[in-house]
């Protein structure tokens, strides 16, 4: 009997959550993971708050993959956090698109989309546990100008698929951070040793 007549008489419905379930367990065992899966990096932080508006697409996609990892919860207050995402320069305000190169006959070719962000991270003291770090990404793409519509969706496309390889890359830079030691171990007042009394004579 073939696979397609067992489909059409349903003998196969009930199966389909099992087939799906031992292929994501076979890929997963390979070593494949779904691009933006941020599943795999686990932060040193109990909690973390992002310095973005709630509204960015950016922060959205960002605090999902930090939630995937299941050990770190992101908080809306720095103060209750134990490192905060300080964003300098926001990629969604600060997104460009410039001219990569023309035709023959001097009319935009390509043009070249500009994704990029400058962060940094800090502890409850304010302290830098990552000093300011700089992610640039672009994608080419080509134009035509009787297929507008159609390049603006590819346009949109293009920048949905920088912030995704820019989260994966966040992601990456903190998971390796290395926590600063909160307290010292030095004592806050030297130690008074009061001197040994003296040896008894026999």
């Amino acid at each position: 009997m073939t696979l397609s007549v067992l489909f059409r008489r349903g003998r196969l419905a009930g199966a389909m959550p099992a087939l799906a379930l031992t292929l994501a367990l076979t890929l997963s065992a390979c070593g494949f993971h779904l691009r933006g899966d941020g599943g795999s990096y686990t932060l040193p932080f109990p909690t973390i708050y992002v310095g973005l508006p709630k509204a960015s697409p950016l922060a959205v996609d960002l605090k999902r993959n930090i939630r995937a990892n299941g050990a770190t919860e992101v908080v809306d207050d720095p103060k209750l956090a134990d490192a905060s995402i300080i964003v300098l320069t926001d990629p969604d305000k600060t997104r460009t698109k410039t001219i990569l190169s023309l035709n023959g006959n001097g009319r935009v070719r390509q043009y070249l989309l500009i994704y990029q962000i400058l962060f940094k991270v800090v502890d409850q003291q304010g302290n830098e546990l990552l000093a300011p770090t700089a992610l640039n990404l672009n994608r080419p793409i080509d134009f035509d100008e009787t297929q507008l519509l159609a390049k603006e969706r590819e346009e949109a496309v293009l920048y949905k698929d920088m912030q995704t390889d820019l989260v994966q890359q966040m992601m990456r830079r903190l998971a390796a951070i290395k926590p600063k030691v909160a307290m010292s171990l030095a004592p806050d007042h030297p130690v008074v040793v009061p001197p040994s009394a003296p040896a008894l004579k026999q």
